[in-house]
């Protein structure tokens, strides 16, 4: 057996491989599968209309979530800041990458807390469920909660990320009674998220039963972890296994719909491989409430805070105008006849 990595490397391997790599799934998103009705008479004033909402107590400028990406390293640490700094001016929402290496190493804390440049965001954190089989319970969650004062927790699903990764944690059994426990006694919603192979109509009925408040498909058709774990492998054996699975997966469209028709009131988070406001609008009208992207934010925050406050508000844009183009002012009104299947 190889020697695993510690922590605080791993997350210096993803952010690397993630912004040199090709890690992007063989699956396409379905989203491509749909289009907006255009309306030549629109009869909505574009400078009126409205993406706002408001979500878990917090009001968003428009439905954009910077998805979960990273933490735990000085790098790390220095973009989940400018992604807070333009997730404060833009007022949208944001996820922090898994606290896990933070819980175990107190000193990384910081590389996650964005609460002093953003004070009024609605923001997520972030644990590996699995980690419940393995020491974790409500006091690591509350602890994580707690160290960058968050709106709600994000409890993630990675298991065939777990079972590709050199000594990986593959005890999934269990779990769902070990969510249920999570959602009664922490007094903040809990967020089941998938990393990238998406949410089945099995998955989103099982985490509504454990009192899951909402569920982020993240659904196949962006990034790949099988990919991404096969750049960072130690030997061929385990990167042969990993890059058997850059096909597999729950495309995103198809995810959301599983979630609606598992659970019609639940507010689902639409994530994994949108491009731009274009596909987020889509998500909403196909019945999501949010719609996440992360390599567009992660590249963009390497460069500047600047990049990303630009990124957001080109995606806002590309919301509005899709509204506008197809007679919608509001969101409601985007998921009411707007989108046909080619």
């Amino acid at each position: 057996m190889s020697k695993v990595a510690p922590i605080d490397q791993r997350k210096a391997d993803h952010i690397k491989i993630n912004l040199e790599q090709d890690v992007r799934s063989a699956l396409t998103t379905g989203l491509e599968n749909y289009r907006f009705i255009h309306e030549a008479l629109p009869e909505v004033d574009l400078n009126h209309v409205d993406p706002s909402l408001v979500l878990f107590g917090r009001r968003l400028s428009a439905p954009i979530l910077v998805s979960s990406m990273t933490g735990g390293t000085s790098d790390a640490g220095t973009i989940n800041l400018r992604l807070a700094e333009a997730a404060q001016e833009v007022r949208v929402a944001m996820g922090v990458g898994s606290q896990r290496a933070a819980l175990e190493h107190p000193e990384q804390a910081a590389t996650f807390q964005v609460r002093k440049v953003a004070p009024d965001i609605l923001l997520f954190a972030n644990l590996g469920a699995v980690q419940f089989n393995y020491g974790y319970g409500v006091d690591e969650c509350r602890r994580a909660v707690d160290m960058i004062q968050a709106d709600a927790l994000y409890l993630h699903l990675n298991p065939l990320q777990e079972a590709v990764q050199d000594a990986g944690d593959t005890n999934w059994a269990g779990i769902a009674k070990k969510i249920e426990e999570v959602c009664a006694k922490l007094p903040i919603p809990v967020i089941a998220k998938e990393v990238g192979w998406g949410i089945s109509e099995r998955t989103a009925k099982l985490l509504a039963e454990c009192g899951i408040s909402a569920i982020d498909v993240a659904g196949a058709g962006g990034t790949s972890w099988s990919q991404v774990e096969m750049h960072r492998a130690p030997d061929e054996f385990t990167r042969r296994l990993a890059a058997t699975f850059v096909g597999w997966g729950i495309p995103t469209a198809e995810s959301i719909l599983n979630v609606r028709r598992a659970t019609p009131d639940m507010p689902i988070f639409a994530s994994g491989g949108l491009k731009d406001g274009l596909d987020i609008a889509k998500c909403v009208s196909l019945g999501a409430t949010l719609g996440g992207m992360a390599g567009q934010f992660l590249k963009a925050a390497a460069v500047s805070t600047e990049n990303v406050v630009e990124m957001m508000n080109l995606t806002k844009r590309q919301i509005e105008v899709t509204m506008f183009a197809c007679g919608a002012g509001r969101l409601d009104e985007l998921k009411v006849g707007k989108l046909t299947s080619k």
